[in-house]
């Protein structure tokens, strides 16, 4: 069994080997890849593959496709679970953003649809640093002919620059003959990210996959910016990292730090030229020459 919060016991997909998604998406163009290993106190094993894109086909929609090859009781199996995901309605400090993603889980040998499911993600910003998400959704377990209500809440903070503690509960609710498949599941997790492209995430579990265990993850995910993009180095202190759009584009929810206009930088006595400084002055407007946006995690 698997899911994306979709469960019934796919591997899930939210934000790398986290569960409960964001309603956030990257800036169209922007590519990623996210894997993670996790191991079971039952000896149950998961190994997983996603590769994901942002395309604008009228609005910005993130296509993904999730490999996942695990052991579970001793039986091996391999599944792949396409997925689309669009925002409806930017986040931002104070306010709740909203999303919708789509998709469904396949058995690689057979081609058999194992699960079919839609999850409606909302986000709250409590501050630059902190989050907290939302995820209530539908799906229906194929392989037995079972519908369940999906349900999420997680918490994120970033404490440092370069630390993120995430803490999240999820589950699935509606009939089930073991009983653990719809009982709470629950992640602790910590993710280190260095730099824009790179981040580690290690999260504990318990019941992650409703078989009653204890599971431990580590996952990377790479991070590929939209073409004419590069990623800034400097950290903002947002849950949302920083990228330096060549062409002036501004980035996800159209909020964008300026700089003021050109400066001369004249030499120190010493013949040091000054550097120039960044203003951290959040504007509305999308039309600025030399400014930095920011693309959500």
């Amino acid at each position: 069994m698997a899911t994306a919060l979709p469960m019934a016991d796919d591997a899930w997909a939210a934000n790398g080997a986290f569960a409960v998604d964001a309603a956030d998406i990257s800036e169209a163009g922007s590519c990623k890849l996210e894997s993670w290993m996790s191991l079971a106190t039952n000896a149950d094993f998961s190994m997983v593959a996603n590769p994901s894109c942002v395309v604008d086909v009228g609005r910005p929609v993130e296509f993904s496709v999730l490999g996942n090859r695990s052991r579970s009781d001793d039986e091996w199996s391999t599944t792949f679970q396409p997925k689309a995901k669009t925002n409806l309605v930017p986040t931002g400090v104070g306010k709740f953003g909203f999303a919708m993603y789509a998709g469904a889980s396949f058995d690689a040998l057979t081609g058999d649809n194992l699960t079919t499911f839609a999850v409606a993600p909302a986000t709250y910003r409590l501050s630059e640093t902190m989050r907290i998400n939302l995820n209530g959704g539908w799906l229906w377990d194929r392989t037995v002919d079972r519908h369940y209500l999906l349900y999420g809440i997680g918490w994120d903070w970033k404490f440092t620059d370069v630390l993120q503690l995430t803490l999240e509960a999820f589950g699935q609710a509606g009939q089930a003959e073991l009983p653990s498949v719809t009982r709470p599941r629950f992640q602790v997790g910590v993710r280190y990210r260095p730099n824009e492209i790179f981040s580690v995430d290690l999260i504990y579990g318990r019941n992650i996959q409703g078989e009653n265990a204890n599971w431990i993850t580590i996952g990377t995910t790479i991070r590929f910016p939209p073409p004419g993009g590069k990623p800034v180095r400097e950290r903002s202190g947002h849950l949302r990292a920083i990228w330096k759009i060549a062409d002036g584009r501004c980035g996800v929810g159209g909020s964008c730090n300026h700089r003021k206009g050109p400066r001369s930088r004249r030499p120190h006595r010493g013949g040091a030229v000054r550097p120039r400084r960044w203003h951290q002055r959040a504007v509305a407007g999308s039309v600025a020459s030399a400014h930095r946006c920011r693309a959500q995690l």
